[in-house]
């Protein structure tokens, strides 16, 4: 006996076939929407809140006594040897030099050159690893690893303990961590700090769109422009850390400036 024949023309609104090595993520199992008839499942959202707590605390207790710290973020597709990774690892290592820890996601790529800059530098290296549906495992160059489940916690904790963001050219999860903290900065929800955007010729049309049309359009403030610098050389990244840490008088003027777009965005005196 056999089934049904295929339809010729599969329906394009359906959910494409989860792949057999594929599992669910806790992210995604916090997400989901439960039928009916599992209602059993609401019972374990309750729960849920308590490992979420617990990675919180996880990764407090194990950052607490960092130090001063630089988060790099950037793509997990570019190999040892790509120019972009040689100048993450040289500038891991430059700023390791200079007193600070390296913070990455522990992961390949620009994570793998952050953290192995962080070891050549003789600076201690971090690596906040995330659960994906297919397994990331940590880059051989991490001191500190710490595991997360949800994305959220683990986006906590690279703000919490960095004193600057170095942002090498990467994909949708590079500029989600771009624009968020740069939301954060605009809206006064942290105290300022130097994002420092590395490489013009990969950022270049981004910047011109944000004063194109975003600026433009008045969609943001001119002085939100500023809340970014760019560089082409390890040494200007550093530098530009150092600069706008040391710097009382950048630091208090870009920290007024978001204060003041937070009240206009949001009528607040």
């Amino acid at each position: 006996m056999t089934g049904p024949t295929p339809s010729p023309h599969p329906d394009p609104a359906a959910p494409a076939p989860r792949p057999d090595s594929r599992r669910p993520t806790q992210d995604e199992r916090l997400l989901a929407s439960p039928r009916p008839e599992q209602a059993a499942f609401l019972d374990t959202d309750t729960w849920r809140v308590l490992r979420i707590m617990g990675e919180f605390v996880h990764g407090f207790e194990a950052l607490a006594e960092l130090g001063p710290a630089v988060t790099f973020f950037g793509s997990a597709r570019v190999q040892p040897g790509h120019p972009h990774y040689e100048a993450a690892v040289e500038t891991a290592r430059l700023l390791a030099q200079a007193g600070f820890a390296i913070i990455t996601g522990g992961g390949p790529g620009i994570m793998e050159a952050g953290n192995r800059g962080a070891r050549l530098g003789g600076g201690t290296s971090v690596g906040l690893n995330i659960e994906l549906p297919f397994e990331q495992h940590l880059n051989p160059y991490v001191d500190i690893p710490v595991a997360f489940h949800y994305f959220f916690v683990r986006k906590t904790m690279f703000v919490k303990y960095a004193q600057g963001f170095v942002i090498f050219p990467g994909g949708y999860g590079t500029m989600d961590e771009l624009f968020e903290s740069l939301t954060l900065i605009q809206t006064g929800k942290v105290r300022n700090f130097p994002v420092v955007l590395y490489g013009s010729a990969y950022w270049g049309g981004l910047l011109d769109w944000l004063r194109g049309t975003m600026l433009g359009e008045g969609k943001i403030a001119a002085e939100d422009l500023a809340l970014v610098t760019v560089c082409d050389t390890p040494e200007e990244a550093r530098d530009c850390i150092l600069r706008c840490l040391a710097d009382e008088t950048w630091y208090t003027a870009r920290e007024r400036a978001a204060q003041e777009v937070a009240r206009r965005v949001y009528g607040r005196e």
